[in-house]
């Protein structure tokens, strides 16, 4: 009896050392989201007058759906490029406007979802706003799609110009008619910005900052934003109006992936 004794409880020491280790596996297992530098800060703690209508947290984007890693409507930045746009927004706002940021740091995680939806051909959503003239197979080659963005390195930022006082933009009603993003300002989506000749994110040549087929007031707009943010410091992308990077860049050579959520910058 003895020696049965013994084995039940060696059987049933190593049923409990499996159970704590099937238990604990999982915790030890989990990682905790990473965090921003400490370099980083949200765009509101230093000037929170600049508007902000980010668009990737919802469902009116080119995919038509939130991405990957927007945990917030929050505009997160270095400190050097949201001070350089807090020295731009003291002067648009002394001539009646103000600045609108549609997007601002983007984690990889969100970059590696547009290449996801990049390569399913069949998804073709939000076509008719955003990409009406693109072949989805040429988002790659065009460069309208890419696997890394210099948004990650948190010091570029899509923004425009709203002329004061501004109503705020309707919400996007997700099925609803969809109108090319270089229509007439009176036939696409709303938007309380300036006209700037086509909308945020529309990929098309006609986005092109200096194309010449764009004039009269809609090229005056594209240049007086452009000139404000030179002189602030910011290079333009010569492909999309919108797309401005504060240089020089704090982080040239890293991608960051902390998500785009007010803990990610607690305490900067």
């Amino acid at each position: 009896m003895t020696g049965i004794a013994t084995v039940f409880r060696t059987l049933a020491a190593a049923a409990a050392a499996l159970l704590a280790v099937t238990v604990t596996a999982p915790a030890a297992q989990a990682r905790p989201e990473p965090k921003a530098p400490g370099e980083f800060v949200p765009l509101r703690s230093v000037d929170p007058t600049i508007m902000q209508e980010m668009r990737y947290p919802t469902a009116h984007d080119f995919m038509g759906e939130p991405v990957d890693g927007y945990r917030q409507s929050l505009c997160i930045l270095t400190r050097p490029a949201a001070e350089a746009l807090h020295r731009a927004q003291l002067r648009l706002l002394r001539q009646g406007y103000s600045l609108k940021v549609y997007d601002c740091y983007r984690p990889q995680r969100a970059v590696d979802h547009f290449v996801r939806w990049a390569k399913d051909l069949d998804d073709q959503t939000m076509k008719a706003e955003f990409y009406p003239r693109v072949d989805k197979t040429r988002l790659f080659a065009d460069g309208y799609i890419a696997e890394k963005s210099g948004h990650s390195r948190g010091s570029t930022v899509d923004l425009t110009l709203v002329r004061l006082p501004a109503l705020p933009t309707r919400p996007y009603r997700p099925g609803e008619r969809l109108a090319p993003c270089y229509a007439p300002r009176a036939e696409r989506f709303p938007d309380n910005s300036v006209d700037m000749g086509t909308g945020f994110d529309c990929f098309d040549t006609l986005s092109h900052t200096d194309d010449p087929r764009v004039q009269g007031v809609q090229r005056a707009n594209r240049q007086f934003l452009k000139e404000t943010l030179t002189e602030a410091g910011f290079v333009n992308l010569a492909e999309e109006w919108w797309h401005y990077t504060f240089q020089p860049e704090l982080f040239p050579d890293t991608y960051f992936d902390f998500p785009v959520a007010r803990r990610s910058v607690a305490g900067h």
